[in-house]
C-alpha cells in the first residue's frame, strides 16, 4: 500500500464521520407544479404496473387526488395500456363519475370502486388496483396475506378480505361495500377479484401494491409446497409497527422503481 509520507493518504485524513438522510418530498409552492409532479408519477406507476405484467385486458387503474382538489382525482383512461401512458392523457375525474380535463373515457369499476373509497378515507391520497397474477390466485384461496416472512409481516392486522364476489364492480353501492370492509387498512384482497391498495401518497399505495402481489405469491407457491410457519404474532405486529414508523411511507420504497422506469422509459414525464 502507498502512502504519503506522513504515514496517511490525502483521502483518509479526508474521512469523518458524517449522518446521511435521503432526501425528502419536495414542497411546492405552486400548485401547478405539484399537479405536474403528481401526474408524473401516477405516469410512472402504471408504467410499472406494465412493466412488472400487472395489466389484463382495459382492467387495472391508479388514482391520485388532485392536489387543489381533493375531491377530484386522477386517473388513468380507459383502453390504453399501462405501459404507454404519459403523464399529460391522464383523466381528471371528479367525485360525481365526470370527466372534467381529458379525451378518452373513464373506466367506470375505477370510479365505481376509487370514488367511495376516496369519499370514506379523507387520510387516502391514492388507490391502486389491477388483475395481477399473484393477487388473483391468493384471492381466489379465500385467505388473508399472512406474516410468512419479513416483507409480508408489514401487512399484518393491515389486510382484509372482501368477500361475495358480486361481478363486475359497476355501481357505487359496491363501491361503498369495499371501502366500508377496508375501514382503516391499507391492503384488501377483493374475493375473486384480486389486490386494492391504499395510501396517503401514491408511492405509498404503489410500493405497497407491488410488495402485495410479490408476497401473495411468495404465501401460493409456499402453500402449495407445504405447511406455513407464520411469524407470531407480537414478532409480525412489532414488524409491520417498523415498516410503518418512517414519516412518509412508500418515498423510500418507491424511489428505485420510479428511478429505473423513468431511465428506461423518460417519455413517460411528457
Amino acid at each position: 500500500m502507498t502512502t504519503v509520507a506522513s504515514g496517511r493518504s490525502e483521502f483518509a485524513r479526508s474521512l469523518s464521520p458524517r449522518q446521511n438522510s435521503f432526501p425528502a418530498r419536495p414542497v411546492f409552492e405552486d400548485v401547478e407544479d405539484e399537479r405536474r409532479f403528481r401526474k408524473q408519477r401516477l405516469a410512472a406507476a402504471l408504467r410499472i404496473f406494465g412493466k412488472l405484467g400487472y395489466s389484463e385486458g382495459a382492467a387495472g387503474h391508479i388514482t391520485v387526488r388532485d392536489p387543489e382538489l381533493p375531491d377530484h382525482f386522477w386517473v388513468n383512461p380507459l383502453g390504453r395500456a399501462f405501459s404507454r401512458i404519459k403523464a399529460s392523457e391522464l383523466l381528471l375525474v371528479n367525485h360525481d363519475g365526470e370527466i372534467v380535463h381529458g379525451d378518452l373515457p373513464v373506466n367506470q369499476a375505477a370510479f365505481a370502486i376509487h370514488s367511495q373509497i376516496h369519499q370514506a378515507r379523507p387520510d387516502v391520497d391514492a388507490a391502486a388496483h389491477s388483475h395481477s397474477i399473484w393477487g388473483k390466485a391468493l384471492a381466489a384461496l379465500g385467505t388473508e396475506l399472512l406474516p410468512i416472512s419479513q416483507d409480508s409481516a408489514q401487512f399484518y392486522e393491515d389486510n382484509v378480505i372482501v368477500p361475495d364476489f358480486s361481478g363486475v364492480v359497476l355501481d357505487l353501492e359496491e363501491g361503498r361495500r369495499i371501502a366500508a370492509t377496508l375501514g382503516q387498512r391499507r391492503l384488501a384482497i377483493l374475493a375473486n377479484h384480486g389486490l386494492l391498495t391504499v395510501g396517503r401518497s401514491l408511492e405509498e399505495a404503489v410500493s405497497l401494491y407491488v410488495a402485495a402481489e410479490r408476497n401473495s405469491k411468495v404465501q401460493v407457491v409456499a402453500q402449495a409446497a407445504g405447511q406455513l410457519q407464520p411469524i407470531p404474532h407480537e414478532i409480525a405486529r412489532h414488524t409491520r409497527q417498523q415498516y410503518q414508523q418512517h414519516r412518509d411511507p412508500g418515498w423510500v420504497t418507491f424511489a428505485p422503481l420510479f428511478e429505473e422506469i423513468v431511465h428506461e422509459q423518460p417519455d413517460l414525464l411528457d
